[in-house]
C-alpha cells in the first residue's frame, strides 16, 4: 500500500535509508544477473590512486560514468562495471620518501629495496575502505569485490606481454632525453606532470661575455636566468635570419668560461631560429643536457654525439658532481650566487640582476624542476603520428572539438615516449641485458622467465626478480635486468588488457567486447602522458582504437588539488545536501562541455531548492490525492498505461505530450553522450510539471471537478512523474529509488514487463510514445506560458500582488493561429493572471501603441566613440515602421553605420492621445505584446485584500501541520472594529469561505472549543487576530421553504410563451413558474400554485444550499449515496468525507460517505 509522504524531507536522510535497501537487495549484482544474456557494453575505468582521498575531478568522473552505464543498462545492454586501483609510482614513493626522510637512492639502498617497497604496498590501499564509502555514498554501482590493482602479479604480466608486443615490433629503443627532473623525488617527469604546478618566481638573471677566440677584444653576450647550467656550456647559438649577429657568427670560437670539460671539441657558435628577438641578447648559451632545444642544436652541429657519455655533472639530487671542482656537492638553485660571484671574480660578468617569469614546480614535492638529460627507454611514436590521427578519427569525441583541437593537435607533435622511470615500486622493465647493452632478451611472461631463468616467480616486482639472470647466447656471461620500472602511465594504458590477465586467461570474452564503448576522461587527461593518451598509443601500436569517449575539465583556474585543498570537503557536501544535488550540479556545470569547473557550494543548495523540492512536493501532491481518492471515495488508484483511457482536458494532454518529446530527446542526447544538453531540459521539466501542471490542475487532482476528472489528472500525473523518475535514476539515482519505492503500490502488476520491479534500476527506460506528441498543444500552452510570464512582469513592476484581481488583459499577436491558440486556454491564463477577461487582437495600432528605440550606450559608445553622440539623436528619430522592419531582419542602417540587435533596446510606447498610456501597461517579448489594464477599481482591491486575508489563513493552517480533511473553525477579529478590514472580511465572507473550506466567525471563541493555533498580524493598517479551533461551528439558521432562489420550469415543445434575454432581473422571478417551449408548439396550462414542484431538503454546513431530491417531477430521484454525493457538489466538498444528519442538533440519522 502507498504510504503518506511527509511535508518535510531530509534528502541525505532518505539516500542513507536507500543506500541500505540497495544493500540488503544487492540490488546491482541482482542487476548484472537481470541483464546477463543481453549485448555486452564495454567502457574502461581508467584506475585512480588510493593514497589519497577522492576529490572533485574523482567524484565527476564517477559520476559520469556511472551516468552512462546505468543509461546503458537501461537501454537493454549488460554492462560490467569493475573498479581499479593504480597502486604503482612516484605518487606513493613520495609518501615512503617523506615519512621516513629519504633523500636519494643512497638511502633506498642502505634499507634495500624489498623494505622500502614492503614500506609501499603497506600505504599504497591506505584509503581504499574510504574510497569505497565515498564511490558507494555517491550512488554509483561498480564492482569493488572484482576489482583490480595494477600491484596483482596478474596484472603485471599482461603489462609485460603489452611491452614485450612493442619490442617485438622494433618499437623499443635505449636513448638520452632531456626531461623535467624533480630533485626531490630523484626522477624525471613527463611533459604532462611538469605543466601541472607552475609558479611566478624570481631568479637570478645575469649577462656574461664570451670573448671570441680570433679577437679578444670582441666578446658575445649571452642571458640566462640559470646561472647553474653555465659550468655545462659547450655552445652558443644566434639566429640566422637576425640582421645582426645572423649568419657571420656561424663558426666563431669562443673562450669557455669554466675548464671542466674545455677539451671536449666544442665552443663555437651554431644557428638555429628558436632563438628569439623578443627576450635576452640574440645570444642564447647551449648546455646540451640541461636544455631539449640546446640538445637537438647542439647534436644537429655534432657538438655532442647521441652515443656519447652525457657531459651530466648533476646527480639526481640536483648537486654537482665532482667534476664541477669549484662548486662540487652543491644543490644548483643553491650555487647560483657562487657561480655569480665566481664570474664577477673573473671579469665575465656583464651585469646581475632578478627576474619574475613563470616556473615549473614538481606536483607532489612543491619544489623547483629543473631539465636534465637522463638514459631512458622509449617507445617509438613519432612515426606512427598519421596511425594516431586516423585511429584518433575514428573515435566519437564529445565534445568535438577536443578531438580537432586539444587531442588532435598534441597527438600531431606527439614524440617518442619515455616509458621509464629510475623508481623502485613499480612493474619492472623486462629487459635482461649484457653489461654492454648488446645483447638484450625481453620476457613477455611469468612462464618465460621461469624458462629462462630456471626460477620460478610468483610476484614481479623488484625485489622478487632483480637478482634473477639469464645465461647469454652471445658468451657474455650473465645478462642482467635493467634497473628501471615502468612510468605507472604505461601500466594503467595497458588496463584494457591487463585488467582480465589477457592473453593468458578470458582471452575469448575479451576479443568479444574489444575495443571499449566508452571512455570518459578529463581535458586534462587528453595530452601528455595521462591515462587516455597513455591508452591511445598501446592502442595504437597493437592495431586498434577506441569507439567513444567523453572529455570533461575540472579546474577552477587552479588544478584541484589534494595537496593544496583548494576546494571544500566533498564529505560534507553530500553530508548536508545529499549525493544527488552534487551529481545534478557536476553534471549541469560547464565542465561536461569540457570547460572549467568553479565549484560553488550555493550552486549544489540551489539544485535542492529549484529542482528536488518543487519534484518531491509534487509527487507528495499525487499521493495525497489518491489516499484521499481512496479513503474518500473508495477508488483504488491503479495506474496500466495499457489501460489509461486518453484525458481530452488540453493540460493533460500538453504535459503527456511535453513528456513524450523530452524521452525522445533524452534517449537521442544520451546516445550521443551529450549530457550537458541533456541535464537542462530535464531540470526544465520539472519547473513545466511543478511549476505549470500541478500548479494549473491542483483543483483537477483535488477531484474539486468530479471523480472521473480528477481520475484522468491523477493518472496523467502519475505517468509523467513515473517517467521522470525511469529517466532521472542515472542522473539521480537516490530521490528516483525513494519516490518509485512508494508508487510501484500504485503501478498495476499486470502492465510490468520486467520479471523483477523491485528496485527503480531494474526498469528500462519508457517507450516513446509518438501518438501522444502534439506539437500544436505545445505550441499553444509555450504561447500561454509566454503570456502569463508577461503579466507577471507587468505586475512586478507596477507592484500589484497576483491576489488582487484587474480588469482586462489584451494579448496582440500578428498571428491569427497563434491568438487562437491562446484562446483555447483563457481559462488559465485568466486565473494565473487574476484578471476578469482577456481581449485578443493582431491590431497595436487601436491602442495607440508604437516603437521606439534606444542605443545600448555601453556598445555603441565603445564602438562608434565620437560618432556615438550624433547616431543616439537618429535613432530616436526612427519611426514605427522602421523599427518592426528591423524586428523582423536584426539589421537597420543608421547614418551609414549597420546596427544589429544588440545595439539597441527597443520599447512599446503609448500615445499620450490615445487615452490607453493611461489605463494599460505594456510588455512584449519577441513576439506577444500584451497590455494589462491596471486602473484602480475599489471592488477588486478589495477582493485582493480578501485574498490576502485567505492566505493568511492558509499559512496559520500550514504552520499548525493542517491537512485538508481536517474539520476547523477560523476565528477573526480586527481592530479597531468596523474599520476597512472588517467590513471586508464581512462582504467578502462567502468568497473565503469557498476557497478555506471552513467556517469564518467573528470573535469571541467559545471557552468549549479546543485551540489548535492563533496569531496577531498586521494587515491594511489593522490589527487582525486569527485563531482556528478543532470542529465545524457551523450557524443554525431556521428554514422554512427552500433557501434558494428558485424557478419552476415546464417544458413545451414548438412554441414559444416568453423568451428570457440576458437583461432579464431572474432574481424578480424567484418563485414563479416559467413556460419553456419550442417554436412549434403552444404552450401549456401553467399552474397558479407557485411553490416548489419537487421534493427538496435544504443543507446546513457553512453556508446553506437547497438540493431537489427528484428532478423532473417523478424522475431521476436520489438514493443515499447520491444524496451525498450530491451535497459534496454543493459545497465543493468532494475531498472531504461528509455525515449527513436530518437535525440541527446534530443527533438523528446520520448518514456517512
Amino acid at each position: 500500500m502507498v504510504e503518506p509522504v511527509p511535508e518535510t524531507i531530509s534528502f541525505p536522510s532518505q539516500e542513507e535509508k536507500i543506500l541500505q535497501l540497495w544493500n540488503e537487495k544487492d540490488c546491482f549484482l541482482e542487476c548484472l544477473k537481470q541483464s546477463k544474456n543481453r549485448p555486452k557494453y564495454t567502457f574502461y575505468d581508467g584506475p585512480p590512486f588510493a593514497t589519497g582521498l577522492p576529490h572533485y575531478g574523482h567524484i565527476l568522473a564517477g559520476t559520469i560514468k556511472d551516468i552512462v552505464t546505468r543509461f546503458a543498462h537501461q537501454s537493454g545492454f549488460h554492462v560490467d562495471r569493475r573498479f581499479g586501483w593504480d597502486c604503482h609510482g612516484l605518487p606513493v614513493e613520495y609518501e615512503i620518501d617523506k615519512t621516513l626522510g629519504i633523500k636519494g637512492p643512497e638511502d633506498v639502498a642502505k634499507m634495500g629495496i624489498a623494505e622500502y617497497n614492503k614500506q609501499c604496498r603497506n600505504i599504497v590501499m591506505r584509503y581504499s575502505n574510504e574510497w569505497e564509502t565515498s564511490v558507494k555514498r555517491m550512488g554509483r554501482w561498480i564492482d569493488f569485490n572484482n576489482d583490480y590493482k595494477t600491484l596483482y602479479p596478474w596484472f603485471m604480466e599482461t603489462v609485460w606481454w603489452v611491452f614485450r608486443q612493442l619490442y617485438d615490433k622494433g618499437l623499443v629503443y635505449r636513448g638520452v632525453k632531456v626531461m623535467p627532473f624533480s630533485t626531490a623525488c630523484n626522477t624525471p617527469l613527463s611533459n604532462f606532470e611538469s605543466h601541472q604546478n607552475y609558479k611566478d618566481v624570481q631568479d637570478p638573471s645575469v649577462i656574461v661575455n664570451f670573448p671570441l677566440v680570433d679577437n679578444e677584444d670582441v666578446a658575445l653576450i649571452a642571458w640566462t636566468t640559470t646561472p647553474w647550467t653555465l659550468p655545462s656550456n659547450l655552445a652558443l647559438c644566434v639566429n640566422p635570419d637576425f640582421l645582426f649577429p645572423g649568419k657571420t657568427l656561424k663558426g666563431k670560437k669562443y673562450k669557455p668560461l669554466f675548464q671542466y670539460f674545455a677539451k671536449v671539441c666544442a665552443f663555437q657558435v651554431v644557428m638555429d631560429n628558436y632563438v628569439k628577438e623578443e627576450e635576452g641578447t640574440g645570444v642564447v648559451h647551449q648546455a646540451p643536457y640541461f636544455g631539449a632545444d640546446d640538445y637537438r642544436v647542439c647534436t644537429e652541429y655534432n657538438i655532442i654525439q647521441r652515443d656519447q657519455a652525457p657531459i651530466c655533472p648533476v646527480d639526481a639530487s640536483g648537486c654537482f658532481t665532482s667534476e664541477v671542482t669549484d662548486f662540487a656537492g652543491q644543490y644548483v638553485k643553491d650555487a647560483d650566487k657562487n657561480i655569480i660571484k665566481w664570474l664577477k671574480e673573473k671579469g665575465r660578468l656583464v651585469n646581475a640582476s632578478t627576474f619574475k617569469h613563470s616556473y615549473p614546480f614538481c606536483w607532489r614535492s612543491d619544489t623547483p624542476l629543473i631539465y636534465k638529460a637522463v638514459p631512458s627507454w622509449f617507445v617509438r611514436v613519432e612515426h606512427m603520428v598519421d596511425k594516431l590521427l586516423d585511429n584518433n578519427g575514428k573515435c566519437y569525441w564529445v565534445p568535438e572539438f577536443v578531438r580537432e583541437k586539444r587531442f588532435g593537435n598534441w597527438l600531431r607533435d606527439a614524440r617518442d615516449w619515455a616509458i621509464s622511470r629510475n623508481r623502485y615500486w613499480g612493474t619492472p622493465i623486462p629487459l635482461w641485458v649484457s653489461d654492454d647493452f648488446e645483447e638484450v632478451v625481453c620476457v613477455g611472461s611469468m612462464a618465460e622467465l621461469e624458462e629462462l631463468t630456471g626460477v620460478k616467480v610468483t610476484d614481479l616486482h623488484r625485489e622478487s626478480i632483480d637478482n634473477l639472470t639469464i645465461p647469454s647466447r652471445c658468451g657474455k656471461g650473465v645478462l642482467r635486468r635493467v634497473t628501471e620500472v615502468f612510468d605507472c602511465w604505461f601500466e594503467s594504458g595497458s588496463m584494457p588488457y591487463a585488467q582480465v590477465h589477457y592473453p593468458f586467461e578470458n582471452r575469448k570474452e575479451f576479443e568479444d567486447t574489444f575495443p571499449a564503448d566508452f571512455i570518459a576522461e578529463g581535458i586534462d587527461q587528453t595530452r601528455g602522458c595521462a591515462w587516455f593518451p597513455t591508452c591511445t598509443f598501446v592502442h595504437a601500436c597493437l592495431c586498434v582504437c577506441i569507439n567513444d569517449c567523453l572529455s570533461y575539465s575540472c579546474s577552477d583556474g587552479q588544478k584541484m588539488s589534494k595537496r593544496k585543498k583548494n576546494y571544500p570537503d566533498p564529505g560534507l557536501i553530500v553530508k548536508n545536501y545529499g549525493a544527488d544535488a552534487l551529481r545534478l550540479y557536476l553534471i549541469n556545470s560547464p565542465v561536461v562541455r569540457a570547460e572549467n569547473l568553479r565549484f560553488k557550494e550555493e550552486g549544489v543548495r540551489d539544485v535542492l531548492k529549484d529542482v528536488f523540492l518543487p519534484w518531491y512536493n509534487a509527487y507528495r501532491f499525487l499521493v495525497q490525492n489518491v489516499q484521499r481518492l481512496q479513503k474518500e471515495d473508495d477508488i483504488q488508484f491503479l495506474y496500466n498505461e495499457n489501460t489509461e483511457k486518453q484525458s481530452d482536458n488540453i493540460m493533460d494532454k500538453w504535459i503527456q505530450s511535453f513528456t513524450q518529446s523530452l524521452i525522445q530527446f533524452f534517449k537521442a542526447e544520451m546516445a550521443a553522450y551529450r549530457l550537458y544538453t541533456v541535464v537542462p531540459r530535464l531540470v526544465k521539466f520539472v519547473d513545466m510539471l511543478t511549476n505549470w501542471y500541478v500548479r494549473t490542475n491542483r483543483r483537477r487532482l483535488k477531484g474539486e471537478s468530479g471523480t472521473e476528472d480528477c481520475m484522468w489528472a491523477l493518472e496523467t500525473l502519475f505517468s509523467v512523474l513515473f517517467s521522470m523518475c525511469r529517466l532521472m535514476a542515472p542522473f539521480t539515482p537516490f530521490i528516483t529509488e525513494m519516490m518509485y519505492q512508494n508508487l510501484r503500490h500504485l503501478i498495476d502488476p499486470a502492465s510490468v514487463e520486467e520479471k523483477d520491479s523491485s528496485s527503480i534500476h531494474y526498469l528500462m527506460l519508457p517507450h516513446v510514445r509518438e501518438t501522444l506528441i502534439d506539437k500544436r498543444i505545445e505550441s499553444a500552452v509555450s504561447q500561454m506560458q509566454s503570456v502569463i510570464e508577461l503579466g507577471r512582469v507587468i505586475r512586478d513592476r507596477k507592484t500589484l500582488p497576483v491576489k488582487y484581481p484587474l480588469k482586462e488583459v489584451v494579448v496582440i499577436h500578428q498571428d491569427p493561429e497563434a491568438l487562437k491558440d491562446i484562446q483555447s486556454l483563457q481559462k488559465y491564463i485568466l486565473e494565473e493572471l487574476n484578471v476578469r477577461q482577456l481581449t485578443l487582437s493582431t491590431d497595436k495600432d487601436k491602442y495607440g501603441i508604437h516603437l521606439r528605440a534606444e542605443p545600448d550606450h555601453m556598445v555603441l559608445g565603445k564602438r562608434l566613440k565620437g560618432a556615438f553622440k550624433a547616431i543616439t539623436a537618429s535613432i530616436k528619430e526612427l519611426n514605427n515602421e522602421q523599427l518592426e522592419a528591423f524586428q523582423k531582419t536584426g539589421s537597420i542602417v543608421v547614418d551609414g553605420h549597420e546596427l544589429l540587435e544588440e545595439d539597441l533596446r527597443l520599447m512599446y510606447t503609448f500615445d499620450q492621445s490615445s487615452g490607453s498610456a493611461a489605463q494599460y501597461e505594456a510588455h512584449s517579448d519577441a513576439q506577444v505584446l500584451m497590455l494589462l489594464d491596471v486602473t484602480p477599481d475599489q471592488s477588486m482591491v478589495d477582493e485582493g485584500v480578501a485574498r490576502e486575508v485567505i492566505n493568511r489563513i492558509q499559512k496559520l493552517r500550514k504552520k499548525a501541520h493542517l491537512v485538508p480533511s481536517d474539520e476547523i473553525t477560523v476565528y477573526y477579529r480586527c481592530q479597531p472594529e468596523g474599520e476597512y478590514l472588517d467590513s471586508v472580511i464581512k462582504a467578502h465572507n462567502d468568497f473565503i469561505l469557498a476557497t478555506t473550506k471552513a467556517p469564518l466567525l467573528p470573535f469571541p471563541v467559545p471557552k468549549a472549543t479546543s485551540v489548535i493555533i492563533e496569531e496577531k498580524t498586521q494587515l491594511k493598517g489593522s490589527d487582525l487576530e486569527l485563531t482556528i479551533v478543532k470542529g465545524s461551528s457551523a450557524p443554525r439558521v431556521p428554514l422554512n421553504g427552500p433557501a434558494c432562489t428558485y424557478v419552476n420550469l415546464r417544458v413545451k415543445v414548438n412554441n414559444k410563451e416568453q423568451e428570457l434575454t440576458n437583461k432579464t432581473d431572474l432574481q424578480s422571478l424567484s418563485g414563479k413558474t416559467l413556460s419553456v417551449t419550442s417554436a412549434s408548439s403552444s404552450p401549456g396550462p401553467v399552474p397558479t400554485n407557485d411553490a416548489l414542484l419537487c421534493p427538496y431538503v435544504n443543507l446546513v454546513l457553512w453556508e446553506v444550499g437547497t438540493l431537489l431530491l427528484v428532478n423532473p417531477i417523478g424522475q431521476n430521484g436520489l438514493d443515499h449515496s447520491g444524496l451525498l454525493s450530491e451535497a459534496a457538489k454543493v459545497f465543493g466538498l468532494r475531498s472531504r468525507r461528509l455525515k449527513l444528519y436530518l437535525d440541527q442538533d446534530l443527533t438523528q440519522g446520520k448518514m456517512e460517505r
